[in-house]
């Protein structure tokens, strides 16, 4: 089983990715995109850095695939929905291949963090105000709308 972890920055994503992990016996895979910003020094990516990470997840999930067993479940903390969001929201146009790989890796449920927890600046986090991470939370959300994969929202308690 694979299960997507994504939401707004700063939403609890990866310590509940790496809890659940911990507590089913799963598979964690964390975040590329925030590795990769980490050792650039900063959050402006160009389009093709963009691509950089969208391939390296891609080349994560065709590993996973090929070598999981039936009964594993892999937790992703963020995975290629995020980067089409990402493509959009910044460039306003999303490589077809990627979209391409969405369907053919597709997770069988989603975990969408809210944005109701404060956010937390630090390097590699780019999108504070509330208004922005709304609407990122509004466009995954509709992002698995339209893949019809089942998904549940996650709220702080």
């Amino acid at each position: 089983m694979r299960v997507g972890i994504i939401g707004p920055e700063s939403t609890g994503k990866s310590t509940l990715a790496r809890y659940l992990a911990r507590r089913y016996k799963g598979t964690y895979v964390p975040e590329y995109a925030r590795t990769y910003v980490e050792r650039k020094g900063t959050t402006e990516v160009t389009w093709d850095e963009l691509c950089d990470i969208a391939k390296y997840q891609i080349e994560q999930l065709q590993t996973i695939s090929n070598n999981i067993e039936p009964s594993q479940t892999i937790f992703f903390d963020t995975e290629l929905l995020v980067t089409k969001v990402w493509f959009d929201y910044a460039f306003g146009r999303v490589p077809e291949w990627l979209n391409e790989n969405i369907h053919r890796y597709p997770m069988d449920v989603y975990l969408l963090t809210y944005p109701d927890l404060p956010w937390i600046p630090d390097p590699a986090r780019s999108n504070g105000s509330d208004a922005i991470r709304m609407e990122l939370f509004q466009r995954y959300e509709a992002e698995i709308r339209a893949l019809d994969i089942p998904y549940y929202i996650i709220k702080h308690a």
